[in-house]
């Protein structure tokens, strides 16, 4: 049984506990694992994706591959489909798959002229090497978003389309992995002493692992015996840029100890 994520209370609580549901959705969809389904296609395979700092949907996909040719053949110029993305915890884990996003909507291609531009966009968020082979064996499509789904913690969440286009992926989302795996190798205490102040300690045989880092703070999955609890070890505050990071963790220790000073 997974339960619904909660906030623990180590010391003072931000304002915002965490990101909307469309920064989320944009951080989700940032991750490079993806598929995109059509019409009798299922799970093609997609070279590159991105949503523009404009929040443009564009895809990179193979110029003979099932998808592209269904569009050069679809009558109305466009194709009806859906990109999945998937985003994969960095560390080890039972359940690794974090959440899910579906983008859905139309597909075309790229006007010719229009497709430097939009490469320019597309590497300023993913610098994918796929982008190189655009004209030489890629294709540049744009998706013409209608709907937006975030799957999470156990719910499926519709987002507004033009709610995800105005919102921006997590900033700290590009150190999340390197910042999570070396707080999981070479800090167990300090993920002790996170755990150690979340309400509920549960059972002594429950693992903890760092689950997210977002600008908020950490998430922290317990893995018990059947299912796992996620909680939530916000910062006294928001972070704006990555180089915030130290000084918020340091904040957050030093009041995690005076709230648990057995530890």
């Amino acid at each position: 049984m997974t339960r619904t994520p909660r906030p623990a209370v180590p010391g003072p609580a931000s304002r915002t506990l965490g990101p909307t549901v469309a920064e989320r959705a944009r951080t989700v969809a940032a991750r490079p694992a993806a598929a995109v389904c059509a019409a009798g296609i299922d799970g093609s395979r997609v070279l590159g994706h991105a949503t523009t700092a404009h929040g443009r949907v564009l895809l990179v996909l193979s110029t003979d591959g099932d998808v592209r040719t269904a569009l050069v053949h679809s009558a109305d110029g466009d194709l009806a489909a859906l990109l999945l993305v998937t985003d994969h915890a960095p560390v080890p884990l039972r359940d690794p798959v974090r959440a899910q996003v579906w983008l859905s909507g139309w597909l075309t291609e790229v006007p010719e002229p229009e497709v430097r531009a939009a490469a320019v966009a597309f590497a300023e968020v993913a610098p994918v090497g796929a982008l190189l082979d655009v004209g030489r064996g890629a294709t540049l499509l744009s998706l013409d978003l209608a709907e937006v789904v975030l799957g999470e913690s156990g719910r499926v969440i519709e987002v507004d389309p033009e709610e995800y286009r105005a919102a921006a992926p997590d900033p700290l989302a590009g150190l999340e992995a390197a910042a999570l795996q070396h707080l999981d190798v070479a800090h167990p205490e300090e993920l002790a002493l996170l755990r150690a102040c979340v309400p509920g300690r549960g059972a002594a045989e429950d693992v903890v692992r760092p689950l997210g880092l977002d600008r908020y703070g950490f998430r922290l999955r317990i893995e018990q015996r059947r299912g796992h609890a996620d909680v939530r070890v916000p910062f006294d505050e928001p972070v704006s840029d990555p180089d915030q990071l130290g000084a918020a963790v340091h904040r957050l220790m030093c009041a995690t100890r005076r709230v648990c000073p057995e530890r």
